[in-house]
C-alpha cells in the first residue's frame, strides 16, 4: 500500500528536487563569480538546505546526534558509510560549520545542475574510481587544503552505496592519504542510518516515512594513533553504529 501511494508523492518530490537544483544553479555562480567564495559556500548551504525540505514531502525527517563531540578549529576527517545522495545533502546542512568537501566519483561532475557545478568549484575532488593513481594527488591536494584552512573533508570508504544499508568493507587508501598530509586533523567517524529506505524500491517510487540519523563518533587526533588503529577504531564505531 506504501509502494502505491508513494508514486504520485514521489513524482511531486522529484520535480521539487529538480525545480530546486535549477534555481540554485544561476545562484551558485553569482555568488561565486560576484561575490567570491563564503557567498558560494552560502548558496550552497541554502541549496542543501531546501533540498533537505523536499525530503520533508515523502515524510523524511533528520536527526544529527552528539554534533558537539566534533572539534573546532582544526582539520576534520569525516568517515561515514554510505547509503544514499541523502547522506551528502544532510551533511552539507547539518556540517556547514566546518566547511565540507567531498572526494566525490568523476561522473557527478557533469550533467548535474547544482550539484555539478558545486563539486568543480567548491573545493570538493571528482576522482575516477577506475584509476587508484589519477586519485592520490586530488585526495592529497585536499588534505592540504584543509590542513591550511582548518576545513572538514568527507570520504565513504565503501567507494559505493549500500543499496541494504548493511555496510560494505572500508577501503583505505583515501582515508590514508587524507590523514599523511592532514598531520593535526581529527577523524570523526558517524554512523549513517536509514538513508537507504529511501531507495528500497529503487528510483521510482521513493520509500515513505523514513528519519533518517547520524550519529557522531569519538573523534580520533590523527597524530595519537597509527593510521590502522585510526581505520580499526573509526570502521568499529560505524559499524556497530548501523542498525538494520
Amino acid at each position: 500500500m506504501q509502494k502505491i501511494i508513494s508514486y504520485p508523492i514521489s513524482l511531486v518530490a522529484y520535480i521539487l528536487f529538480l525545480l530546486v537544483l535549477i534555481i540554485f544553479h544561476p545562484i551558485q555562480w553569482i555568488c561565486l563569480n560576484v561575490f567570491g567564495y563564503q557567498a558560494h559556500k552560502k548558496s550552497v548551504d541554502y541549496l542543501n538546505f531546501f533540498l533537505l525540505r523536499v525530503g520533508n514531502v515523502i515524510g523524511s525527517t533528520y536527526k544529527f546526534e552528539n554534533i558537539e563531540r566534533i572539534p573546532k578549529g582544526v582539520p576534520i576527517i569525516f568517515v561515514s558509510n554510505h547509503q544514499s545522495m541523502f547522506d551528502i545533502i544532510a551533511m552539507v546542512w547539518f556540517l556547514r560549520r566546518f566547511h565540507p568537501k567531498f572526494v566525490s566519483k568523476k561522473e557527478l561532475g557533469s550533467g548535474i545542475p547544482s550539484v555539478s557545478y558545486n563539486l568543480r568549484h567548491g573545493g570538493s575532488v571528482l576522482i575516477d574510481r577506475k584509476d587508484p593513481k589519477q586519485a592520490i594527488p586530488k585526495i592529497k591536494g585536499l588534505s592540504e587544503y584543509i590542513e591550511a584552512h582548518n576545513r572538514s573533508a568527507v570520504i565513504f570508504p565503501e567507494g559505493t552505496r549500500s543499496k541494504t544499508g548493511a555496510p560494505k568493507d572500508f577501503a583505505q587508501s583515501g582515508v590514508k592519504i587524507l590523514c599523511k598530509y592532514a598531520p593535526t586533523a581529527y577523524v570523526v567517524p558517524i554512523s549513517i542510518n536509514n538513508s537507504w529506505k529511501l531507495f528500497k524500491y529503487g528510483f521510482f517510487p521513493l520509500g515513505l516515512g523514513n528519519r533518517l540519523t547520524f550519529a557522531v563518533h569519538k573523534p580520533l587526533a590523527v597524530k595519537d594513533f597509527t593510521f590502522e588503529e585510526i581505520m580499526s577504531k573509526a570502521g568499529k564505531a560505524i559499524v556497530e553504529g548501523v542498525k538494520n
